[in-house]
């Protein structure tokens, strides 16, 4: 096996990676929402989320965690193996309309920018969350 085969190897299990991580996801939401999971960041006096909202929530970070893996797979079959300027150019195509769908998810799951701060009143962000 030569170094050709292990990086595309490589690059399908993060495929494979992504969309499990996105579909186990899905699923794994459903019963976290109907047992009233709400996240830690919510605003002092805000009301809890509802089993939609909290489902959104779950699932939106679910798909998230999936577009990164499937952005490095792309990465590791599109840079490792055959890095040529329309390889390159594909993948920039990529990273950018999965960078903006992240930005996207990121503000419908928290309702602000990544870049924006904590909004006043409201816990420090944990890992957990």
């Amino acid at each position: 096996m030569d170094f050709q085969h292990i990086i595309e190897a490589a690059g399908g299990l993060m495929d494979f990676a992504g969309v499990a991580v996105m579909v186990l996801g899905a699923l794994v939401s459903i019963p976290m929402a109907l047992r009233g999971f709400q996240p830690r960041r919510l605003p002092a006096g805000s009301a809890p989320l509802s089993f939609y909202r909290s489902y959104r929530q779950l699932l939106g970070r679910s798909i998230l965690l999936g577009l990164e893996l499937l952005v490095a797979a792309d990465i590791i079959r599109s840079v490792a193996i055959t890095p040529t300027f329309e390889s390159v150019g594909v993948l920039a195509i990529i990273v950018l309309i999965r960078t903006f769908l992240s930005f996207s998810l990121e503000l419908e799951i928290s309702g602000r920018w990544p870049w924006q701060s904590q909004p006043a009143g409201s816990s420090t962000p944990s890992a957990a969350s």
